[in-house]
């Protein structure tokens, strides 16, 4: 079976390589065979920052198997299979040799390397066939559907709508100039972004209905009018001119039969304890959760009792002075993550004004020494290819804010729904990135510090401390 086939083959590679191996290389790969050749559904739980390393389980399988495979990967795991994995495999074993097809038609090929984007417009027009589909990413599927169906549409869309209808152009230039003073009319933001309601796309709606053949995006657009959907504008206010963006609440139910009659793998680092339901609306055959090790060691956090909110007006000089604190005496790279762009960029000055040119923002190269402030997106994306730090700073807990248009219509549908939208959504989301954020220090043995007063002041404090389990309080700052 090839079950026994990947468990031998993959053992041998582990002996062979003698490097420190996950406790689960094995299981991994048993479960990821039994799937393939049952062509049933699996879903597979890592635990949030598990060491990529355990990618070579799945790929083992996937090599020995005949079955035809659609591989679906974001850029930089594409990037890791093709220049590290794969030819880890190739070098192990020319019987272990996963050719890999990749770009808009596989023809016969056995396994299809795609995006999300290359996925969705695949099953749109019916390319996949009867690919099984493995999904190694499960923790970012909400987000790369919800970018891969995404509108969007630019100034030259509108010109495009009125050379294709030119009986029209002028209904379509004035309903263009209305949305216009709608959206360059709102008081300015941080992020720039203006939501808009249902009744302000409505008109055009109504004039794109009677319409013949529209250029796309245009029928994507007229298709997507349901509550489902949301829209906001971005602006360009040195242009004077904005970029409508219209995407799913919930990327998953527009994508509905992605997986009938389709087996399907579905691997992530999702926490039982912070996640609701499954990935792609999955009613998983086989559901399994692959933790790490106890830890000997708990993580070390420095979170005082008594902090100021972030809205308080005294909370930027609590950060400033408590990061001063929290750096000195550092030998290793001090992250410090704060989505908040005005406040990273005021407290990125006050810790360079101390500390000189090894305070840098949302850099790839910094110091050994060095302090790096930047966004949880940022740091999330880019951890893999940071040093460990010896210190996370969390100066703002990871949960989305409502000045977000697409957050606060989530959050929107969630009230109507009468169902508790911070605890369902916003939490839990926010302990995942918490989770994986944090990840690199259960490695590097260093230590995190939590500056956001909301820790200890609000009730659901507790549920952030449980996610971090096990953790040791630091009472006081001791240098290394």
């Amino acid at each position: 079976m090839l079950e026994a086939r990947a468990h031998h083959q993959l053992k041998a590679l582990l002996q062979r390589e003698g490097s420190e191996r996950w406790p689960h290389h094995l299981t991994l790969s048993r479960l990821v065979g039994r799937s393939l050749r049952r062509r049933d559904h699996t879903l597979v739980r890592l635990a949030p920052g598990t060491d990529p390393s355990w990618l070579i389980s799945l790929l083992v399988p996937l090599a020995l198997s005949d079955s035809r495979l659609a591989v679906v990967v974001s850029a930089p795991l594409r990037q890791r299979l093709l220049q590290l994995e794969l030819p880890r495999l190739l070098a192990a074993d020319p019987r272990l040799a996963l050719p890999c097809l990749e770009g808009e038609d596989p023809g016969e090929a056995r396994v299809w390397l795609l995006s999300h984007h290359q996925l969705v417009a695949a099953w749109r027009r019916g390319a996949l066939g009867d690919r099984q589909l493995v999904l190694p990413e499960a923790e970012q599927l909400d987000g790369q559907f919800r970018e891969a169906l995404a509108i969007r549409l630019e100034p030259a869309h509108w010109d495009q709508l009125q050379r294709a209808q030119p009986s029209a152009a002028a209904a379509v230039l004035e309903l263009h100039a209305r949305l216009s003073r709608r959206v360059l009319a709102n008081p300015p933001s941080p992020s720039g972004l203006v939501p808009l309601a249902e009744e302000d796309e409505a008109p055009l709606r109504q004039l794109l209905a009677l319409l013949g053949p529209l250029p796309q995006p245009w029928p994507r657009w007229l298709a997507s009018g349901n509550q489902r959907w949301t829209s906001w504008a971005q602006r360009d206010p040195r242009l004077l001119q904005w970029t409508l963006h219209r995407q799913p609440l919930e990327p998953l139910p527009v994508l509905e039969g992605l997986l009938e009659q389709r087996g399907a793998v579905v691997i992530g680092q999702l926490s039982p304890a912070v996640q609701t339901g499954d990935p792609l609306g999955l009613n998983p055959q086989v559901s399994v959760e692959l933790g790490d090790p106890p830890l000997a060691d708990p993580l070390p956090l420095f979170a005082p009792l008594r902090q100021p909110l972030p809205n308080s007006p005294h909370f930027g000089q609590h950060l400033l002075e408590q990061c001063r604190r929290l750096v000195l005496g550092q030998g290793g790279l001090t992250v410090i993550l704060l989505d908040d762009g005005a406040l990273r960029r005021a407290l990125t000055s006050g810790l360079a004004a101390e500390f000189g040119s090894r305070v840098v923002q949302e850099s790839t190269a910094p110091d050994a020494n060095g302090v790096l402030c930047c966004g949880w997106s940022w740091w999330l994306d880019h951890q893999q290819c940071l040093p460990l730090p010896c210190q996370v700073v969390v100066a703002l807990l990871p949960i989305a804010s409502l000045e977000d248009p697409l957050t606060a219509a989530q959050v929107q549908a969630l009230r109507r729904q009468g169902r508790d939208w911070f605890r369902e959504r916003l939490l839990p989301d926010g302990l995942t990135r918490l989770q994986l954020g944090v990840a690199g220090l259960r490695r590097s043995g260093g230590r995190l510090a939590i500056l956001d007063g909301r820790l200890r002041g609000r009730s659901w404090g507790r549920q952030v401390l449980s996610a971090l389990d096990p953790w040791l309080p630091l009472s006081r700052l001791l240098p290394h």
